[in-house]
């Protein structure tokens, strides 16, 4: 404290011979003093303080008169409308599309669920459904990517829409299932009407629709007592194998490259949704490929090369 009171008064002036012999003893003595030196060459601004007093008296007068001004800034105007854009958007989002549901699945994923109208539907591995709740009742129209079992509630025109085609009933059971190049409708009970480029199309029971990288098969029946991937199981007939494979993949959650294999082969027959090294024999033994598993990867070939 003794220290602390000689610096006071060394720095006021008022500092005693023997103080001042005190503190240039001190080992801080010489950055005091060049802090004294420095500080000494710093002018402080003279301010007029009657002059500064009158100058915020008439600049406060002419600013109540004029009110406040605000310089033009086209930054602002962007940020005021990107804010009238949000809004609006999010005003149409919340009054339109609240009612939105949607279903998907992943990969070896199946789902069952009902519709507002009681429908039922199951919906097969790696694929999406989505419907506007709104209105349910007097517009039953759903969109559909990938694969679908639909058992209807007799009511009003019931529509699945995908990429490829429309499907329209008013009360059936009927399974739908579009994918990449592929677009197949089986009527299992009822009458299904089919829409593929402006062309009405009539299903009655036990008849199938088929469209393969744009061409309609020839194919008109199959066996509606057959397994399906309802019952875990797939089938095919005279349908290309890279079709196959890429169903596997759906339901088992593989990954599958091929060597020295023609995808455009044609396959008839099924495989199993429960075992992999099953369904991989019941599509490889019959096409004489051979394939080996590494992890989640499957690699089919022919041995013959």
């Amino acid at each position: 404290m003794e220290k602390e009171n000689d610096i006071l008064k060394w720095l006021n002036r008022e500092i005693s011979d023997e103080e001042l012999m005190r503190l240039k003893e001190s080992k801080d003595f010489n950055t005091l003093d060049k802090i004294a030196h420095y500080s000494s060459q710093i002018e402080t601004p003279k301010v007029d303080v009657n002059k500064s007093l009158a100058d915020l008296k008439l600049k406060t007068k002419n600013t109540s008169k004029k009110g406040k001004v605000i310089p033009f800034n086209f930054k602002n105007l962007y940020k005021y409308a990107a804010a009238i854009i949000l809004l609006l958007t999010t005003s149409y989002f919340l009054l339109f599309n609240t009612n939105n549901t949607n279903f998907k699945t992943a990969f070896s994923e199946t789902k069952n669920f009902n519709l507002p109208d009681n429908s039922e539907v199951v919906l097969n591995s790696n694929s999406e459904i989505s419907y506007a709740n709104k209105d349910w009742q007097e517009n039953r129209n759903l969109t559909l990517n990938g694969e679908a079992f639909f058992k209807v509630q007799k009511g009003k025109k019931f529509t699945v829409n995908t990429e490829i085609g429309d499907v329209t009933v008013l009360g059936t059971q009927f399974n739908v299932k579009e994918r990449v190049n592929y677009f197949e409708v089986k009527t299992y009970e009822g009458l299904v009407s089919v829409t593929y480029k402006n062309t009405l199309i009539k299903l009655p029971k036990g008849s199938i629709f088929k469209v393969v990288n744009g061409v309609i098969d020839t194919t008109n029946t199959f066996n509606i007592n057959e397994k399906s991937w309802l019952q875990k199981e797939s089938n095919f007939k005279s349908t290309a194998l890279h079709f196959i494979l890429d169903e596997i993949e759906n339901q088992f959650a593989y990954t599958i490259e091929t060597k020295n294999v023609d995808l455009d082969i044609l396959y008839s027959g099924g495989f199993t949704h429960s075992d992999i090294n099953i369904a991989l024999k019941s599509v490889t033994i019959p096409l004489q490929l051979s394939y080996k598993i590494d992890g989640k990867k499957i690699t089919i070939f022919n041995h013959d090369k």
